[in-house]
């Protein structure tokens, strides 16, 4: 997997959100079919390059993140906006729409 690159390490994300590098998806099947780009998964898992401080709670405290810069975790399938960054395809979620972090 590509690593971001240091233009993409500044951005500092807002509230609850977080700042995911998808895993890049796969060109081919395990039985060597080669997928065109309109056949291949939305990925569903990535790692994450940047987190939030945490949202603002309604007696003025701010929740604490569960995740954390370098974390690999499974996301919603449709959560986030995509957008580039310097060449690089980068995705930002709440940490509502994150599911899990996969252990190493």
């Amino acid at each position: 997997m590509a690593t971001a690159t240091a233009s993409t390490t500044k951005l500092r994300p807002l509230g609850d959100r977080v700042v995911i590098q998808p895993t890049p998806r796969e060109d081919m099947t395990k039985s060597g079919i080669v997928l065109p780009d309109t056949a291949k998964e939305k990925p569903q898992e990535g790692l994450i390059i940047a987190a939030g401080p945490g949202r603002i709670l309604d007696d003025g405290k701010r929740e604490a993140m569960d995740i954390k810069k370098g974390d690999k975790v499974l996301y919603a399938k449709y959560a986030g906006t995509e957008f580039k960054v310097d060449g690089d395809e980068l995705l930002i979620v709440s940490q509502k729409d994150i599911l899990a972090i996969v252990a190493d």
